[in-house]
């Protein structure tokens, strides 16, 4: 009996997915955000589908793509369902990698060419920045260096997302055991309150460092206006994108960042043959991209 459930199920899942709908709304899905999903990950995008049909009482995905293109709330549907698809999950002080070379190499090169040039302000770019970790572990380490490394200077974090849910939670700052799990009480207690029994909430003057938009990486017209940046993070994004959106997000990466500026992905995900004007650097532990300074000649190529 359970055998043939199972397959029953099978069946119909696969009945299902050769629905035409679901290509069409994977084409617009990719259309809008660059996200794409092979054939073999196809269930996926079906299951985040369901719930929102589930909601507007759409019987099939084609009757659910008139949903996302022809009915009168066809935005609003549309950044619904890309709340459904972009649902990250992520901690605080994920990559200690990253921050050793921060505060070893990157920072004192960063600000030794800045200070000579008469800048001491820096900002950083948390891209892709979920329910929040990554940008307040930037900001906290940042005032952690506040009375050295960062005397004299100020210092902001954007972070953006395209989820507007992942956006309510991070602006809110609200976090249990799992996001601070590798947080030490040193850190948790000088820069969280308790909120209830469970959760704590970032502080005032942690928030007052953020700066929280919603941004969509394959957006154009966005992206082409968040340039003067030091540092950007995007870790654990460009998995979701196809070569061409990867060429695209880096493209406008690289025009974002200022020269001698720095970019860092997530510890499984690479340029390689995605942008090789990029300057590759090893650092114990991780990896990192820089945006070589005009004049200096080289490529990104190892």
């Amino acid at each position: 009996m359970e055998a043939a459930t199972a397959n029953a199920g099978a069946k119909t899942q696969a009945e299902d997915l050769s629905d035409p709908g679901y290509l069409k709304i994977r084409d617009l899905v990719y259309q809008i955000s660059g996200i794409y999903q092979p054939d073999e990950k196809l269930y996926l995008l079906a299951s985040r589908c369901a719930r929102r049909m589930s909601v507007v009482h759409a019987a099939t995905p084609t009757e659910y793509l008139e949903h996302l293109t022809m009915r009168g709330n066809r935005e609003a549907e549309l950044r619904l369902l890309l709340n459904e698809i972009t649902i990250g999950e992520t901690y605080m002080f994920r990559s200690p990698p990253q921050l050793d070379a921060l505060r070893n190499v990157i920072l004192p090169e960063i600000l030794k060419t800045k200070s000579a040039m008469g800048f001491k302000r820096l900002h950083l770019w948390s891209a892709g920045c979920s329910t929040g970790e990554e940008s307040y572990t930037l900001a906290m380490f940042l005032l952690e260096q506040r009375q050295r490394l960062l005397a004299g200077w100020t210092f902001d974090v954007l972070a953006t997302d395209l989820n507007d849910n992942s956006l309510a939670t991070a602006k809110a700052g609200i976090y249990g055991e799992y996001a601070l799990r590798s947080t030490s009480d040193l850190l948790r207690n000088k820069y969280f309150k308790p909120y209830d029994e469970k959760r704590l909430q970032a502080t005032d003057e942690l928030k007052s460092l953020i700066r929280f938009d919603r941004v969509n990486l394959h957006d154009d017209s966005k992206m082409t206006f968040l340039k003067g940046m030091d540092l950007i993070f995007c870790c654990n994004v460009l998995i979701y994108f196809d070569l061409a959106s990867k060429r695209k997000v880096m493209q406008h990466f690289y025009s974002n960042l200022l020269p001698g500026g720095y970019l860092f992905l997530g510890h499984a995900e690479s340029l390689y043959q995605v942008d090789d004007r990029f300057h590759l650097v090893h650092f114990p532990g991780t990896i990192g991209y820089r945006k070589l300074p005009v004049g200096q000649a080289g490529t990104g190529k190892p």
